[in-house]
Order: structure tokens, then C-alpha cells, then sequence
């Protein structure tokens, strides 16, 4: 193996949640410098403080919280596949701003981020944090104030939307996530504060605990996006997420029990916002959500979130499009049509396709939207995303 020299610690860190204290258990990172694991494998964790290069024919078992530094980059090769011992979220892999990852897998040579464990199940690792630069709405317009992740007390957020945290190429993430309480939670992807200089695409998440994908404010997009079997919501963004998402495929399994393919806020309603002209506002195109046929949400849009929405096909869902007024100083309703608009949606065995609710301190002073109001375009000819051609090859299911 070939490995650059890194920083040898022995740290015992605070978890916090972002932005406010938080009195969660400490976690103790335990630094090595590799060395043997079990069957012969090579233990990987700790602060990198120069470049790691991973080779793709060595078997490495993250065996704790691997953090690169700023002005590190992470290259993980075509066809390498990295397991993480099960311990929840005490092992993951974090990108820190100003550090870069570069893992370029292959159709046939996917990258695969999994579990150690013999029997493998969500939430045995805790997955991959990316953190960058890009704006976020709990800071103040414009400022280079930095809010903390969940877990780890890490830095993200500034004013360069197309800040660059490396290349995500055809990797699979499997059995990931996990929550230490309510308020500290890590999920299989989450991406805070990441810009537009980042690419991403051909990422499947697989049976993960909490979200698939959480976006933390930010701007970068993905192309070609598969979350099998999320516990909790598929794909959720809050703190101003403007990204742009292309050719999403979700699917809910009976085993996981999720919650909404997609759950969108506007801004984090457990903590501060502090630039209100930053609310989310995405655009995502070529949708295929399979329900559970349970009363699960295909969409549920709260706290003021905008986003366009176009030619999205809905299965096996109790409920479609729901529009939450959440927030009586940032309606999600008072979007419609400008900034939330759903255009060519096909709907089959979904129970109630549109629903529009309001919390009882908000009050429905405005006009209740309706169905046409939001939903433009209802068609059978809405197409979703081609995922059999593109998730050919390299994704679970």
C-alpha cells in the first residue's frame, strides 16, 4: 500500500449539534497509523494532515472518525471497497473544508463505502461527511461565520458558492447513518455547506439509518442518485440548499420503514436563521420515488422551502405533494408558483396526491392552495429517470 505520512493523535472531542450546545455523550477518537487489522487488513483512521492515496487492491477497515485537513486530498481509486467496523457513528469519514476528496470509481468498478460487520445492517457506520464553504442561512448574509455539524464539531459555511470539496464518481454507500440522540445525527451523505465546484454523480446510498442525503445549505448538485431503503427520508435539504439535483431514483423498502423520499425546509426550524433572503430553493428534474405502499410522503416541503420540480413519476405512496405552512413569517404556500411549482407528475396508486396543511399557531389566513395550484401538468406521460440503464451495473437493490 501506499500511503502519504499522517498525524498520529489520540483525541477525545465534544460532539455538538450544529449551532447550539449540545449534551450528547463524548467520543473518543482513537488515532493509528494503520498497521494490521482483521484478515490481514489495514486500519485507516485519525486527522491526515498530508495527501492519502488508497490502493485499490488493499482491504482497509475504518476503524474510527478519519478526518482530512485542510489542503488534504482524499483519492480513493476505481474498484476500492473500504468497510468501517460497526460502531455507529463512531466511525466515519470526513472531508473538512478546504480538503478535497477524489474518488473516481467506474460503471464496472464502483467504489463501495460498507460495513465490517459478518451481518451487515443500517447504521453500522456512521458514512461520509463533505464540508465546505458554500453558504448556509444560519449565518449572516454574506459572512464567512462558520456553523458546527452534528456530529464531530466540524466547520462549514462561508460565501463562496462555487467552493470545490473534490469528485464523487460512482460510489456506493451501504449500511450507514446513525443518530446518538434527536439532535446529533450523522446520515449516510450529508453535505454541508458544499458548492457547485464540487461533482458528484452515479452515488447510490443503500439500506442507511436516518436520511439517504441531507444537504446542509450549499449549492452543489448531483447527477444520477439512488437511495434504496432509508429508514428515515430518502433525500432532505434545509439552511438554504440551491443546488440543482438531475435523474433521482428512490425506493422504500417494508424491511426500513422510511419516512418521506423527500423531506425540504427552507431553514433548520431547531435553530437560528440568520439570512432570510437564503431560503431553499433547488431545482430538480427526472424523479422516480417507489412508495411502500404505506402513508409515507413522496414530498413533504415545510419552514418556506421553494424548489421547481419537473417530470416526476409517484408509486405505491399514501400521500404525494404535501405543502406545509409551518411558519407564519415563511410560508411554504406563498411560493406557489413562482419558486414551488411542480410540472409534468404522474401519480399511480398513490391514496391522496396533493394534501396542504397549516400548524394551528400559523393560522390559514391565506387561501388554502389546491392541487392545480402546485401541480401543473399531471400527465401519465411523465417519464421519472431511466434507472435501469443508468444504475446498471454498479447499484443494489
Amino acid at each position: 500500500m501506499k500511503m502519504t505520512k499522517y498525524l498520529l493523535l489520540f483525541l477525545s472531542l465534544a460532539i455538538l449539534t450544529n449551532c447550539t450546545s449540545d449534551d450528547t455523550a463524548d467520543i473518543i477518537f482513537n488515532i493509528n497509523n494503520g498497521g494490521a487489522g482483521a484478515t490481514g487488513s489495514v486500519n485507516i483512521s485519525g486527522v491526515y494532515t498530508t495527501d492519502l492515496t488508497l490502493d485499490a487492491n488493499t482491504d482497509y477497515i475504518i476503524n474510527g472518525p478519519l478526518l482530512m485537513s485542510s489542503g488534504t486530498t482524499l483519492t480513493i481509486p476505481a474498484g476500492t471497497t473500504l468497510k468501517a467496523l460497526p460502531v455507529g457513528v463512531n466511525a466515519y469519514i470526513a472531508i473538512q473544508q478546504g480538503a478535497q476528496i477524489n474518488a473516481q470509481g467506474t460503471q464496472n468498478e464502483p467504489i463501495v463505502l460498507t460495513s465490517a460487520a459478518e451481518n451487515p445492517d443500517s447504521g453500522d457506520w456512521g458514512g461520509l461527511i463533505l464540508l465546505g464553504n458554500a453558504p448556509i442561512n444560519s449565518t449572516a448574509a454574506g459572512s464567512t461565520d462558520t456553523a458546527t455539524s452534528e456530529v464531530g464539531q466540524l466547520s462549514y459555511g462561508g460565501d463562496n458558492p462555487a467552493d470545490n470539496s473534490g469528485t464523487i464518481s460512482y460510489m456506493r454507500i451501504e449500511f450507514a447513518g446513525g443518530a446518538i440522540d434527536g439532535n446529533a445525527e450523522l446520515n449516510a451523505l450529508s453535505l454541508y455547506a458544499v458548492g457547485n465546484g464540487t461533482t458528484i454523480d452515479h452515488l447510490q446510498v443503500y439500506l442507511g439509518s436516518d436520511d439517504g442525503v441531507e444537504f446542509f445549505g450549499g449549492t452543489v448538485g448531483i447527477n444520477f442518485l439512488s437511495v434504496v431503503g432509508a429508514e428515515d427520508d430518502s433525500i432532505d435539504w434545509t439552511e438554504g440548499y440551491r443546488g440543482t439535483l438531475t435523474n433521482v431514483f428512490v425506493q422504500q423498502l417494508a424491511s426500513a420503514d422510511g419516512d418521506s423520499a423527500f423531506e425540504l425546509d427552507g431553514f433548520n426550524t431547531d435553530f437560528s436563521l440568520e439570512d432570510t433572503s437564503l431560503l431553499s430553493r433547488p431545482s430538480v428534474n427526472d424523479v422516480t420515488i417507489i412508495g411502500n405502499n404505506d402513508n409515507s410522503r413522496a414530498f413533504r416541503l415545510r419552514a418556506g422551502t421553494g424548489g421547481i420540480f419537473n417530470n416526476v413519476v409517484i408509486s405505491n405512496t399514501g400521500r404525494g405533494v404535501v405543502v406545509e405552512d409551518d411558519e407564519s413569517a415563511f410560508r411554504t404556500s406563498a411560493n406557489i408558483p413562482t419558486d414551488l411549482l411542480f410540472t409534468n407528475v404522474a401519480f399511480t396508486d398513490v391514496a391522496e396526491p396533493f394534501l396542504y396543511g397549516f400548524e394551528t399557531s400559523v393560522g390559514s389566513a391565506m387561501p388554502a392552495p389546491t392541487q392545480s395550484d402546485v401541480i401543473v401538468g399531471e400527465s401519465t406521460q411523465a417519464t421519472g429517470t431511466d434507472y435501469a440503464t443508468w444504475g446498471a451495473g454498479w447499484t443494489r437493490n
